[in-house]
């Protein structure tokens, strides 16, 4: 008789926690000891203690604080668009097949097309500030909703669609009724991977523009002024600090709104 092994069973939160924790130290701990050991001039890579503090410091400076409301502004409009937008055309594309063919090549000629190409483009057409940033965040964060949308279309059970039609319920109602549900898990991962990438657009657009307000600012600011390091990271850690605020907060609230697909998921495999 063959014994089958159980299943292993993945961390728990507090060890993932503990283990993110432990790799944060040990990049503190490796930086702070370079930076003391001044095998790399301090100008260039001061302790992370210093860079800490100056972050902390940040949080109590109004000015720095406008940048980073500039910042999230442009982030929450581009993401919003960006939604609004994809969602609608991944649920056409996804259950309209003939759509989706006569769109398949500009759809393939545009994604490959990297945002930060874009904004020299951008700011000679729009100038700087929300006016030039949302368009490319929105432009960058659609496809990953876009694609995503598409693929829970895939997804859902096609004996659900059929027995909907069979009642005599029109495409738009099984799409509103069975597809969107069964697609709403996919299109939140999507909302989510987009987050991330309209934070790092609208940081990156401030950086590469060189002129406006924002968090990006303070940073191409900070590395144009001598002895500009500690800024130029602390400025850095604060980004990494909300990229890692937004997605924990929309993956919290993707496990507690679709807790059934994560379950129906584990007991499947």
């Amino acid at each position: 008789m063959t014994h089958q092994s159980a299943p292993s069973r993945g961390l728990s939160r507090p060890g993932r926690w503990a283990r993110g924790a432990a790799g944060v130290a040990v990049l503190f701990l490796a930086s702070e000891a370079l930076g003391r050991a001044e095998i790399v001039d301090r100008s260039y890579l001061p302790p992370a203690s210093t860079v800490v503090a100056r972050a902390a410091e940040l949080f109590g400076d109004p000015d720095f604080l406008h940048n980073v409301r500039v910042t999230l502004t442009a982030w929450a409009l581009g993401l919003a668009i960006a939604i609004a937008i994809a969602v609608p055309l991944g649920l056409l594309f996804g259950s309209v097949p003939a759509v989706n063919t006569g769109a398949r090549a500009i759809v393939e000629f545009l994604r490959p097309i990297p945002s930060v190409a874009l904004i020299p483009l951008a700011g000679l057409l729009l100038g700087s500030g929300l006016g030039m940033e949302v368009p490319l965040i929105v432009y960058a964060a659609s496809w990953p909703i876009l694609f995503n949308t598409m693929y829970g279309l895939d997804d859902v059970d096609p004996t659900a669609k059929e027995t909907l039609r069979t009642f005599g319920f029109s495409r738009t109602q099984v799409l509103l009724r069975v597809s969107l549900r069964s697609a709403a898990p996919f299109i939140a991962t999507g909302v989510r991977l987009a987050a991330s990438i309209a934070l790092i657009l609208a940081v990156g657009t401030e950086i590469l523009s060189g002129f406006g307000e924002g968090l990006g600012i303070f940073i191409a600011s900070a590395s144009n002024v001598p002895d500009g390091t500690r800024d130029v990271l602390a400025g850095t850690v604060w980004a990494g600090c909300l990229g890692l605020i937004i997605d924990t907060v929309l993956v919290q609230a993707e496990n507690r709104m679709f807790r059934w697909h994560f379950a129906l998921r584990s007991g499947a495999s």
